[in-house]
């Protein structure tokens, strides 16, 4: 059996999170890491009285895009603090009939189109982590963090698919007609712009990482269908984040009442494993 003791939930989002109430005893910190400076402070404090961080992936006022995030210095900064495990909230359009705008999807895969971004921690970088890490992607989330989210969303009635994979592209424009039929083809449920690397590099931190995507829009492949634009996609957010802040609150309770913890050893044994050192 594992230390309960050791639970503290980094939570990556921001809009749905700005509640004051939430948080209890909310610090601000503001941190560097050797990748850089993360998005924007960690807000720390408790929800419901089990440890959290809070992070804004794209900064408090937005005002990041995608490819610009530095997801490398988020995670670390998350793990740094003392996370155990990181929840994510992120828009996705659907490429599928059956996921719906307004509709969440704990995700189980993905596929990754972006190009240029940082996707480990494992390159030389001065304080940081030596040698080489190939690591497996299979599974991509961890499935006992997916199982809790997927609890808490059941218990609250909200539509919400338990499996789907994201195709991320690189942004920030969103894709062409061409480029969604395909993305169909390849299998993928949803599309997306900042999955990778964040998934990748919170599996190579060892940390318990599951996301939930909220369903906004039908991107462009359907017929007769306009191009998805900013302001549907806002609004759909908008209109349903709560939805995805409460799975995610819900599931902090869910995790921090297991007592059976061995896998959070499990998923840095397999970082462990998967590093080629030379001398």
């Amino acid at each position: 059996m594992g230390d309960v003791k050791k639970i503290k939930i980094g939570i990556i989002g921001g809009s749905g999170f700005d509640d004051p109430t939430l948080f209890e005893n909310q610090v601000e910190r503001a941190v560097t890491t050797p990748f850089g400076d993360p998005s924007d402070v960690l807000i720390e404090g408790q929800i419901k009285g089990v440890p959290c961080v809070l992070l804004a992936r794209h900064g408090r006022k937005h005002q990041l895009q995608p490819s610009d995030v530095n997801y490398r210095a988020n995670i670390w900064a998350l793990k740094e603090s003392g996370c155990s495990h990181v929840l994510a909230t992120t828009a996705t359009g659907s490429l599928v009939e059956h996921f719906r705008p307004g509709d969440l999807v704990i995700l189980d895969d993905f596929i990754d189109r972006t190009w240029g971004r940082n996707c480990t921690f494992f390159d030389r970088t001065e304080g940081g982590p030596r040698g080489v890490c190939h690591l497996p992607m299979r599974p991509a989330y961890c499935e006992r963090a997916r199982q809790a989210m997927i609890a808490a969303a059941r218990a609250r009635g909200f539509n919400c698919h338990d499996r789907g994979t994201a195709v991320v592209i690189q942004g920030p424009r969103f894709s062409s007609r061409a480029e969604s039929l395909m993305h169909r083809q390849w299998g993928g449920h949803l599309v997306n712009m900042t999955t990778v690397p964040e998934v990748v590099l919170a599996k190579e931190a060892g940390l318990s990482y599951a996301a939930v995507a909220l369903v906004t829009d039908y991107d462009c492949w359907r017929e007769n269908e306009t191009s998805v634009s900013v302001s549907e996609v806002l609004a759909m957010f908008a209109k349903n984040v709560k939805k995805a802040a409460d799975v995610i609150v819900d599931a902090v309770q869910i995790l921090a009442a297991d007592s059976d913890t061995i896998y959070l050893d499990e998923h840095k044994n397999l970082v462990a494993s998967s590093i080629m050192l030379k001398e």
